[in-house]
């Protein structure tokens, strides 16, 4: 006898696709070509400093999560170097632009992304009783953000470092 799959299993298989689409679409939008402002790269050197903060804050009993969000930032570090490498700056008389590798920024983004939502679907499955702290202090999850907040960190150091020498 054939299984016919649920309802909710029917609209998961329909709005997966137009989420990848979505996702894909704006991430497109925001590594293509960009002016630098002198707002943008300080946003970032204090949000996430502060986000990897109030996680290890969460975290903090776990001395190895901790190392993990560490592991990561370091690993993100490196990255934003070989990201200002592969970006394209310009100077032009209307303004700074800078035109980032979307392969790199992409990649991160949709790791984050994707480790968020397996994250999401593990704790939903396995257990209802979970929090959102539960959520958040897995290894792997902090890491990846690590990674994450890392690349963009590093990326808005090299960004203001660049617009300073001008």
């Amino acid at each position: 006898m054939n299984a016919v799959p649920s309802a909710p299993t029917l609209v998961l298989l329909l709005l997966v696709p137009l989420l990848v689409w979505r996702v894909y679409a704006r991430f497109r939008r925001l590594v293509g070509r960009q002016r630098l402002t002198k707002v943008r790269p300080w946003i970032t050197l204090t949000l996430f400093p502060l986000l990897s903060g109030l996680l290890a804050w969460v975290v903090y009993p776990a001395l190895d999560g901790i190392g993990w969000l560490a592991a990561g930032l370091a690993g993100g570090a490196a990255l934003a170097v070989l990201g200002l490498k592969l970006t394209r700056f310009e100077r032009t008389p209307q303004g700074l632009f800078y035109t980032p590798n979307g392969i790199l920024g992409m990649s991160l983004v949709l790791l984050f992304v994707g480790r968020l939502a397996y994250r999401a679907i593990e704790v939903y499955a396995l257990s209802a009783s979970n929090t959102v702290t539960g959520f958040a202090v897995s290894s792997v999850t902090l890491a990846v953000f690590g990674l994450l907040a890392g690349y963009y960190i590093g990326y808005a150091v090299g960004l203001l470092r660049w617009r300073y020498e001008v």
